[in-house]
């Protein structure tokens, strides 16, 4: 059940609960880390969501070499995700920032890549004779 769970709708479902729950925006500083060279790095929410996002696609690519009917559901539960993301982002006005835009993008390619490293071990599992 949870290998069928797409990894992109938490984060999804992170920014909803930032955005409606805690009322904070993606500029509000987390923390800010003096490095060596003297700079201020100074983290936003917006910055460690989107970190997230990168780690969990990182993790869904590996998941989408494996070939049987848990990983169509999760492309097509990956699907849905990228078409309420989309939707969030073109109606409702607290999820039309840069932050939650990368994040469309990121479900996006998790939705293009999925399939295409799913169908490319697929075809390495079935060798077609002539």
């Amino acid at each position: 059940m949870l290998g069928t769970l797409p990894l992109m709708a938490l984060v999804i479902i992170a920014y909803n609960i930032i955005v409606y729950l805690t009322g904070a925006t993606m500029d509000t500083q987390i923390t800010t880390v003096t490095l060596i060279s003297g700079a201020m790095w100074t983290v936003t929410i917006g910055d460690a969501i989107l970190f997230m996002g990168f780690m969990l696609l990182f993790f869904e690519l590996i998941s989408a070499t494996r070939t049987g009917a848990s990983t169509i559901v999760n492309h097509a539960l990956s699907m849905l995700v990228l078409l309420i993301a989309l939707v969030q982002f073109i109606v409702l006005p607290q999820f039309g920032t840069s932050t939650f835009f990368m994040l469309v993008m990121l479900a996006l390619f998790d939705v293009i890549a999925g399939f295409t490293v799913t169908i490319t071990a697929a075809r390495r599992d079935f060798t077609v004779g002539e």
